[in-house]
């Protein structure tokens, strides 16, 4: 080979590498037609992910079956985080760098999503929380912030839950219980501006942690304090438990519960569990509008399942099935599967949902789409959950 051609040779290389590597940034932009979902897949909230897939899959399957989004069709990848912090980072990364998704849902635990703040923003990958109701997952002093919800927030639930309290209260003596998690305690503050801004006399706070089979100790302290209505954030399992101990006690307060308490708590308290007002962003019990009824039936029928009981997170399932068209509503607004056009879109997006209409979904100033006008009371009776107005405890 001659001098000059190879100089040709490498000139036609380097001119080469010259143009993928120019080429490389536009590459990256584009993104697959997935949403990951990090979710506690095994454990003893299991039930609130497969709420979450029986969602997610019917809306996928109703848009692709319309031709999709942008020409191509969505799918859903679940990854299991079994409610512990570390593994859903290692899912927020697996979502962004090997699967390369257009966005991720976060499922249950709001101490998950609270972890994932960091890794979703270092790549800047939207972010779309359809249960986790901690406020600061939201509200992280992010900009631009890649983290928007279609779910309950905890600041509107602590004023619900601290106004629902004063309601059926006789002797205006609220307690609070709550779990020592990242949800837990991320609502303590909430719940203290809630009470201060309704002039509510909260006297006295008691923590627990997972697992705990007593809480005989917190309650005593509780009833000394003279509450009569205890606002509870906790699981179903610990919540089983702490009626276990107040039926030991013979101590009966009015219990107003965070969304916690949806899923088995019946099963696992029976009778108990009775009376316990549980607020919710929805509920497949009861009336049901026409659409709302047709893909009630849907997720009956492709899940075989028997009662709409059997979807044991009612409010995931309807605010994942929101989340995914809000979603496809922005990529299509975006025109590309793009991480950055997409999070900017979000804020055109204006869509009739089950929940509720969204209009818009978000505001840069509000990223919680689910607004509190639109959450619903829902009680535990005779083993199912409810709303509250089709059971014996709608009256104080």
């Amino acid at each position: 080979m001659s001098y000059g051609s190879s100089l040709k040779t490498c000139v036609i290389s380097f001119v080469t590498v010259i143009s993928l590597a120019a080429a490389l940034p536009v590459a990256a932009q584009t993104r697959n037609p997935c949403i990951g979902a990090s979710l506690p897949m095994t454990g003893p909230t299991a039930w609130a992910a497969e709420s979450i897939r029986l969602g997610a899959e019917i809306a996928i399957e109703e848009i692709n079956a319309a031709g999709g989004v942008l020409g191509q069709q969505l799918s859903f990848k679940m990854y299991d985080d079994a409610g512990q912090p570390p593994r859903g980072v290692d899912n927020a990364r697996r979502i962004a760098e090997q699967d390369n998704c257009i966005a991720m849902f976060g499922g249950w635990h709001s101490g998950v999503a609270l972890a994932v703040v960091e890794p979703v923003h270092e790549v800047g990958m939207p972010y779309i929380a359809v249960i986790s109701a901690g406020t600061k997952i939201t509200e992280n002093d992010r900009n631009p912030n890649f983290m928007f919800r279609v779910s309950m927030f905890d600041r509107w639930q602590a004023l619900a839950l601290v106004r629902k309290s004063k309601e059926v209260s006789k002797a205006a003596k609220i307690g609070v219980l709550y779990e020592d998690t990242g949800w837990g305690q991320g609502a303590v503050p909430d719940l203290k501006a809630a009470a201060e801004a309704e002039k509510a006399a909260l006297v006295g706070l008691e923590v627990f942690k997972w697992e705990d089979r007593d809480m005989s100790a917190q309650l005593i302290r509780l009833r000394e304090a003279g509450a009569d209505t205890i606002i509870l954030y906790s699981r179903d399992l610990e919540a089983n438990q702490i009626l276990r101990s107040m039926d030991r006690l013979n101590y009966k307060p009015r219990i107003i519960s965070a969304w916690g308490n949806t899923g088995t708590l019946g099963e696992l308290a029976g009778p108990l569990a009775n009376g316990m007002i549980v607020l919710q962003t929805f509920s497949w019990m009861g009336d049901l509008q026409p659409r709302q009824k047709a893909i009630l039936d849907k997720m009956m029928a492709k899940n075989n399942l028997k009662s709409p009981a059997d979807i044991r997170h009612g409010s995931g399932a309807a605010n994942t099935y929101d989340a995914v068209y809000i979603l496809a509503a922005a990529i299509k607004a975006a025109g590309a599967y793009d991480w950055k056009k997409v999070r900017e879109a979000m804020y055109a997006v204006r869509h009739e949902g089950i929940v509720q209409k969204y209009d818009p979904a978000f505001t840069p100033e509000r990223h919680n789409a689910i607004l509190p006008e639109n959450y619903r009371w829902t009680a535990w009776h005779d083993g199912n959950i409810l709303p509250l107005e089709q059971t014996p405890y709608k009256s104080n």
